[in-house]
């Protein structure tokens, strides 16, 4: 048995435009459920919104999100959560960091770090912070 971990993106109306921009930096398919499309529209102005979102692509990358209804609260916060997306391949590990990096604010430029051979840290242009990095072995000081 195996279990899979996906994260779960919670927005204020940005869901799809995040679903398609992941998509464009990591390739897939994009599977959206509108409010409308469920019959579970409370809102009017909100039935096109995100019920439920994901891009699954081939290489492995999976990604969820919704766009939270209004009558529910939500904060984008800080530092809520990271994404940690890790691959064994410097090309394909900075392909993406360049996808990800349009529109966003580096925290960490991607680099060679003590645990990894290539690591960075990025917010996104959707407020989303990402950690990259290419895994290796963890040499300790």
């Amino acid at each position: 048995m195996s279990v899979n971990v996906v994260t779960h993106l919670n927005f204020r109306g940005d869901a799809r435009a995040a679903l398609t921009f992941y998509r464009s930096v990591f390739g897939g398919e994009v599977a959206v459920v509108t409010y409308n499309d469920a019959g579970n529209v409370q809102e009017p102005s909100e039935a096109d919104q995100v019920m439920w979102g994901q891009v699954t692509a081939g290489n492995g990358f999976r990604v969820m999100a919704y766009d939270v209804p209004s009558h529910l609260p939500w904060d984008q916060g800080e530092n809520a959560f990271f994404v940690s997306l890790r691959g064994r391949a410097a090309e394909e590990i900075t392909a993406y960091w360049k996808g990800l990096s349009d529109g966003a604010t580096i925290i960490q430029p991607l680099g060679p770090a003590q645990w990894a051979p290539l690591y960075g840290m990025l917010k996104d242009r959707f407020g989303v912070t990402w950690v990259v990095d290419v895994v290796g072995e963890y040499t300790a000081p």
